[in-house]
């Protein structure tokens, strides 16, 4: 039996018309869709029926994967595309697979032998590193960092030493509600002629993108309590 094909579907980063942001080829493909693998059954159902009102919401068949779920899960939410079914993965923003428990989808899809299509849509990672005028030939996304206090400090001066080391941008994210405390770290962390670049609410009315050197960063301080923010920095 001829397998079904894994779309890999962005999503809008916030609450932008989507119709603004995605490229039509999204909303054809989730159109002619009835399975979707998604992060979070609520804002998929909602962005879908953004982008196609007419669908019928009873004929979704929704699959949720977030970061909680076991791997032993995937083999049932793949079983539509085993039967010759296309399927939909769907962020809850952005690309689905980065920074997103997608990519365990995605590399069974390949282990199995399904075929594996991504569109085009935002990425708040790449957006920053387009808006931030730090090193876009070389740098490395390095998620969330600790929590504790001793090992933020540590890891923090390790990326910074390595960004020196290697001419290397440094990109990390944090939970929303934490953003504000990671900018007090990093200010008071990161050497004063650091560049640190703060990308918060791409592509939103609210966006606001700056690159400055740490030792400037120290005299003004951004409000980025729980607004999607990507710290970006890199040493010389």
């Amino acid at each position: 039996m001829k397998k079904g094909i894994l779309f890999l579907l962005p999503a809008s980063l916030g609450p932008a018309p989507v119709s603004e942001i995605l490229p039509k080829i999204v909303e054809k493909t989730v159109a002619r869709l009835n399975y979707f693998i998604v992060e979070n059954e609520k804002t998929a159902r909602r962005m879908i029926k953004q982008l196609c009102p007419e669908k019928k919401q009873s004929d979704l068949h929704m699959f949720q994967l977030d970061k909680h779920h076991k791997k032993a899960f995937l083999n049932d939410f793949i079983q539509p595309l085993l039967q010759g079914e296309d399927m939909g993965l769907l962020s809850e923003a952005g690309l689905p697979a980065i920074a997103d428990p997608g990519s365990l989808v995605v590399a069974l899809a390949h282990k199995m032998g399904i075929p594996v299509k991504p569109l085009v849509g935002p990425s708040s990672l790449m957006l920053a590193l387009m808006a931030s005028g730090l090193n876009g030939q070389k740098f490395s996304f390095e998620g969330y960092l600790p929590k504790d206090t001793t090992e933020l400090k540590h890891r923090v001066k390790n990326l910074e030493r390595l960004s020196a080391q290697h001419n290397c941008t440094k990109i990390c994210i944090e939970t929303p509600y934490r953003n504000n405390k990671l900018w007090d770290s990093l200010t008071k962390i990161l050497h004063p002629n650091t560049q640190l670049c703060i990308a918060c609410d791409l592509t939103l009315p609210s966006e606001f993108v700056k690159t400055l050197p740490v030792k400037l960063w120290r005299k003004q301080k951004p409000d980025l309590h729980k607004r999607p923010t990507v710290f970006l920095f890199q040493a010389y």
